[in-house]
């Protein structure tokens, strides 16, 4: 089956690996509750507000699955998937389709496979990781950056530019640094580092970026082992 694309971008990749990508997606156990055939409505698309913004479509991604056009599938792996907002508005499909579930699965799956589009598509991303599992916040002011998240716009330079606004507005420990919004307790902290770990989250995370899974490693298991964690205790209790 051709492409729906006629401007394909990966027509070198060899069907051989575009097949596997895609019988990784189906082969997830979440998959079977996410298509059930698609109506070709449009109801979806009217609900997403990433199809406002973007040249993006959550039909296209059930069409693609349901027709198993392998190629299009890839396209879209390494392209649209990162446009989704993850807000589910596609749920009020007529036929309980979840175009936003398939794309849950395709990134874990592209993240998962070490697809260079998700290495890309993720790495502004890495400060953000990294200040939630260290932190247990997200953003901070100082953080927003316009070479941290060019495909943020132009407001992100507005926020830069008026960065002792900010810090008065989410008042820190001090005022010439914004290293936490608010306190989180190590405890917090913690457990949240445990979750990612015995979920396979890190693992996740090492494939999108090394050098951040190896400082996450170092800080929080020395944290773990001062406070008398042992990680290996509840890695039996999951493996139970």
């Amino acid at each position: 089956m051709l492409p729906l694309y006629r401007d394909a971008k990966y027509t070198d990749v060899p069907t051989g690996d575009k097949q596997d990508l895609f019988d990784a997606v189906k082969s997830d156990m979440r998959y079977s509750h996410e298509l059930y055939g698609c109506y070709e409505c449009g109801i979806c698309v009217a609900a997403c507000p990433s199809a406002r913004f973007y040249d993006f479509s959550p039909r296209v991604f059930a069409q693609t699955m349901a027709r198993e056009d392998i190629h299009t599938f890839y396209e879209l792996l390494n392209d649209s998937v990162w446009d989704c907002s993850q807000c589910f508005s596609c749920t009020c499909c007529p036929r309980q389709n979840n175009p936003g579930g398939i794309i849950t699965i395709m990134r874990e799956v592209a993240v998962n496979t070490g697809l260079q589009s998700a290495k890309d598509a993720l790495r502004a991303y890495s400060r953000i990781i990294y200040k939630v599992m260290s932190t247990g916040t997200q953003v901070s002011p100082d953080m927003l950056q316009p070479d941290f998240f060019p495909d943020w716009g132009p407001d992100v330079r507005d926020v830069s530019l008026n960065l002792d606004v900010w810090r008065r507005a989410i008042p820190p420990e001090t005022l010439h640094t914004v290293e936490m919004a608010w306190d989180v307790s190590e405890k917090t902290k913690l457990e949240l580092y445990m979750i990612w770990k015995l979920t396979g989250n890190l693992e996740m995370i090492e494939s999108v970026d090394e050098g951040l899974f190896m400082i996450l490693e170092e800080v929080m298991e020395e944290l773990l082992d001062e406070h008398g964690y042992d990680i290996d205790d509840y890695d039996c209790i999951v493996g139970d």
